[in-house]
């Protein structure tokens, strides 16, 4: 039973237990679930109700033509100019150590040292393949809306998220694919105007995999949370 501001309830727990998590089961998620949960991340907060975004799923051919036109790309060093801008110009120090951190505790995971550049883009690479979980998503926003837009949509990111944990699931999102924005339009023959916000993974987490193992800290809620009056 849920009981308010008992730590222990449900949006406690899932939100608790959440990760990114990066290597999966070949376990199969049905179709029919896929849909229930993409119908429960939009029950998410919407200012005026617009409901912004859509969430693609790739199957098939067009997901693997899709993953190697990617790491094609990423390979060639043809990283494109991204649909919006994510980190602050120029990066504060103080974030500048957040990315650092979690940066180290992933490959320290994965036992892959710093000087081991190939190690890393072995790593790195399978963002475009979706980590290779059962689903791929690929999450995109009409060209026309606002800042606010995009708020909109990452609650329904997270709804997503916690709708998957509640059932068992694992996701993470994967920004790296905002860097292909026209790849990914031409190769899912999506409309021009269409941003590309993300990509995302989600199947049963493969609890050995060492890189599931890690997990980022949140900062201390002093740093974010103050009471005025």
């Amino acid at each position: 039973m849920f009981i308010p501001g008992d730590a222990s309830g449900l949006f406690g727990s899932l939100s608790d237990a959440r990760r990114s998590v990066r290597a999966y089961l070949p376990t199969l998620v049905s179709d029919a679930l896929v849909r229930q949960l993409v119908q429960r991340a939009r029950q998410a907060p919407s200012g005026a109700n617009l409901q912004p975004g859509n969430f693609i799923q790739v199957k098939g051919q067009a997901r693997q033509q899709l993953s190697e036109g990617l790491i094609q790309a990423w390979q060639a060093q043809a990283q494109e100019p991204e649909d919006y801008g994510y980190f602050p110009q120029p990066m504060p120090m103080a974030l500048r150590r957040r990315q650092v951190a979690s940066a180290q505790a992933l490959y320290a995971a994965l036992g892959i040292a710093r000087e081991d550049q190939p190690g890393r883009d072995q790593q790195f690479a399978r963002n475009f393949s979706f980590f290779h979980a059962p689903v791929a998503l690929v999450v995109t926003l009409a060209h026309d809306f606002g800042p606010g837009g995009y708020m909109d949509l990452g609650m329904a990111l997270y709804g997503l998220m916690l709708a998957a944990q509640a059932e068992g699931l694992a996701t993470c999102a994967i920004g790296a694919m905002a860097s292909y924005p026209n790849l990914i339009r031409r190769s899912l023959d999506l409309p021009e105007g269409t941003r590309v916000v993300c990509g995302m993974a989600l199947g049963h987490a493969d609890p050995q995999a060492p890189v599931n193992q890690t997990r980022t800290a949140r900062g201390p809620v002093d740093d974010y949370f103050r009471v005025i009056g």
